[in-house]
């Protein structure tokens, strides 16, 4: 019977908390919510659009779309290189956000495809946005995250290496001394005051500014420059003594000259020739017009306010705070044929800040890099005295060994621990 009362105490006790309970809910139920109690959040429209553009970004549909927009577009950039040659189908298929079309001789273009950076781009953001939103960093996804940093940073070392990189050449004869390489498909108008027996003050107009036809103005220069015409591919040929054609200009070469247009050029081994008819306009009206092109070798001079100036339109020069000079260029052949074995240059390296004076043999596979920069043995002259050498400068040229090694490290961590898992769950007890 003691134990009985408990039970049925404790049993009371129970029914009567639970009905307190109750009471209490159906209080609280007419009573105001306390301070402490937590209200849900609210999608605010902003949120809600937010969140659709992730999911969009994120989406494997678009990863679908934009992978196939790029085979169409390596396709179709391969097939214009045909026509359009191998740089000018780069720039305008895989170096711009557009592929641009517009009918023959007009000057209007309309946007009709889109371009290798703006599907890059997207496709970079969609593995970026795919990846924070669906992949949490565990242990067992360590292998997936290797790889796909090492896409993104596939991705964007080639979007580094196609705004940061340059190409240029330096040309040198033996015996011969630079400090400066050209950029051969890329024009540039000096403008050089040589009345300083010790320094030359140089302005340089590139090829971009030319192409407007426009009035020129520079703060070193005491003069403008009116471009009347310019050509991107050209023939400079001597004006013969019974032609009615017009000279090409006023003063210098051009006026015993003409000039004409030719078509632009697309094999790899050939580059276009650039040319413009130039006026000087001083404060007391025109200095005559001047014919600058790449075909003219004399340098052409004039005089104004007593200081002489030299015009010349040369490949645009990339100076460098170190010269190079050529003291013996090899062309090597396998023993009784004509078949090349080795190509080297000899050259000297001096850097008058640092006080660098040293001889360096550049050859096939072994170039010299320097200050940035990666010299090639590119080709050399025909009479076997003089060399080409192709300079690189190209600040993320490591961005691909690096993506490549986190990729294959990616791989082996994931399959290596599939593989332990599964080499454990098959050893016997």
């Amino acid at each position: 019977m003691k134990a009985r009362t408990r039970t049925d105490s404790a049993t009371v006790v129970v029914e009567a908390s639970a009905q307190r309970s109750k009471g209490n809910h159906h209080a609280g139920a007419n009573s105001r919510p306390s301070g402490n109690t937590e209200r849900e959040p609210v999608n605010t429209p902003l949120d809600s659009a937010l969140d659709k553009l992730i999911s969009f970004f994120a989406s494997l549909r678009l990863t679908v779309v934009l992978l196939a927009l790029g085979i169409i577009l390596v396709f179709w950039g391969t097939l214009a290189q045909v026509e359009l040659g191998l740089f000018k189908a780069q720039n305008e298929f895989f170096r711009s956000f557009f592929v641009y079309w517009g009918p023959k001789g007009a000057s209007w273009k309309i946007p009709v495809f889109p371009a290798g950076y703006l599907v890059g781009g997207l496709l970079l953001i969609n593995l970026v946005t795919a990846h924070v939103k669906k992949f949490k960093f565990t242990r067992k996804k360590a292998g997936i995250w290797l790889v796909h940093f090492g896409i993104i940073l596939l991705l964007l070392g080639q979007l580094l290496t196609d705004v940061l990189s340059r190409e240029s050449v330096l040309h040198l004869r033996e015996g011969e001394a630079k400090n400066y390489s050209e950029i051969e498909r890329d024009a540039e108008l000096a403008v050089v005051d040589v009345t300083d027996a010790n320094s030359d003050k140089v302005v340089a107009i590139p090829q971009s500014v030319l192409m407007h036809r426009k009035e020129i103005e520079h703060p070193e220069m005491p003069f403008k420059i009116r471009v009347k015409d310019y050509f991107a591919n050209s023939f400079v040929d001597n004006r013969a003594a019974d032609t009615l054609e017009p000279p090409a200009s006023t003063q210098g070469i051009g006026a015993r000259a003409i000039v004409r247009e030719v078509p632009r050029v697309t094999q790899m081994e050939k580059r276009d020739v650039p040319s413009a008819v130039i006026e000087l306009l001083g404060p007391q009206g025109s200095m005559g017009s001047w014919l600058v092109s790449e075909y003219i070798d004399p340098v052409q001079s004039f005089t104004f306010n007593n200081r002489t100036y030299e015009l010349a339109l040369r490949p645009r020069r990339v100076y460098k705070p170190y010269s190079i000079q050529l003291h013996k260029f090899s062309h090597d052949l396998y023993a009784g044929t004509d078949t090349p074995k080795n190509f080297s240059s000899r050259v000297t390296l001096q850097r008058p800040d640092t006080g660098e004076n040293r001889e360096v043999l550049i050859y096939m596979n072994n170039p010299l890099r320097y200050a940035g920069e990666t010299y090639y043995q590119a080709s050399f002259d025909r009479d076997d005295h003089g060399t080409v050498l192709q300079v690189v400068h190209n600040p993320s040229w490591l961005t691909p060994y690096f993506s490549c090694v986190l990729v294959a490290a990616g791989l082996l961590v994931q399959f290596g621990m599939h593989l332990f898992g599964f080499a454990r769950k098959r050893r016997p007890a």
